[in-house]
């Protein structure tokens, strides 16, 4: 056990050396001068160079990359141009929202796609597996943005559920949940399509194996084997979907978060692009990346939880 975690360990390392290093080069391949860019068209050719020095962008590249990881390591991301903060604090400002519109999203997806895919793979061929097929084909095809405009125009009568915004700075987490509630149920429900199938399809691989049939004819009940004998031998691919979820709901909730104007990382970083905030933009890419990285090794970690055979 304490080699594969020193594997995940080391393939973790690895990986975030060239997230990074993948982020500096496309950082410097832009087109045109970086620090031009961030000022405008109206800064001052001295304006340019002193951004470039306090940039480090005037010093060789080499010596520009090694600082850039020194300073990585350190979790020194570099200092926004627009908020004149560093990069890392002012994604901590906004990562409230994100974070709870990803928790909730995926709670509600998971909350749908676990029962719907278990009762799906049991009852195959009935109705109940042909509509929620049809069904998840169909969340599947639904773009987060049509229907949370749906959601705005026909959930949202009497004032009961709020449109869009967070909230007031000061208001209570309870009335920031009010807020969160339709774009996490539109971030749910359309993610819980890819869960349902691969639930059905990972249930119906361990539903015919012959131990299964072998707990039937020991007279155990039917839930008891579903749920005991096969939903367990079945969660190591539902893990990994789950996680792999709510990895890309991190980072793909932008859509959403403009629908109903969330003041949250989607939000910052279309605003750094817009602005050309190149270090804002550079630092969340290697935020993202290392929370998918992160993930990744926790799917990794509950394997050894749900199967001990990956101990072996």
């Amino acid at each position: 056990m304490a080699r594969y975690i020193a594997n995940r360990v080391l393939g973790m390392i690895v990986v975030m050396f060239l997230v990074l290093t993948a982020t500096f080069i496309i950082v410097r391949l832009a087109p045109g001068d970086p620090a031009g860019l961030m000022l405008g068209p109206d800064a001052t050719p001295a304006d340019v160079i002193e951004l470039r020095h306090a940039m480090g962008l005037d010093q060789p590249i080499p010596v520009q990359f090694v600082s850039f990881l020194a300073q990585a390591v350190r979790g020194d991301l570099g200092q926004s141009i627009f908020f004149n903060q560093p990069v890392l604090q002012v994604i901590t400002a906004r990562a409230e929202p994100t974070v709870l519109l990803t928790l909730f999203s995926i709670v509600i997806a998971v909350g749908i796609a676990l029962p719907v895919g278990i009762l799906s793979a049991y009852w195959r061929g009935s109705w109940f597996d042909q509509g929620a097929l049809s069904t998840a084909m169909l969340l599947a095809s639904i773009p987060s943005f049509w229907l949370g405009l749906m959601f705005q125009q026909h959930l949202t009568g009497g004032g009961v559920l709020p449109v869009s915004g967070f909230g007031d700075p000061g208001s209570s987490f309870f009335e920031h949940m009010r807020y969160l509630i339709l774009p996490s149920l539109v971030l749910g429900l359309v993610n819980s399509a890819l869960i349902i199938r691969f639930s059905r399809a990972s249930m119906l691989d361990v539903l015919s194996d012959d131990y299964i049939r072998t707990a039937r004819s020991k007279g155990m009940s039917e839930w008891r084997v579903v749920l005991k004998h096969a939903f367990k031998n079945a969660l190591i691919p539902i893990i990994t979907v789950v996680g792999l979820t709510f990895a890309l709901l991190i980072s793909g909730a932008v859509v959403t978060e403009r629908v109903f104007n969330l003041p949250g990382v989607g939000s910052l970083v279309v605003g750094a692009v817009l602005r050309r905030d190149y270090p804002l933009i550079q630092g969340t890419l290697v935020v993202i990346a290392g929370l998918y990285i992160l993930i990744n090794f926790a799917i990794d970690m509950l394997y050894l939880l749900v199967d001990p055979r990956v101990r072996y």
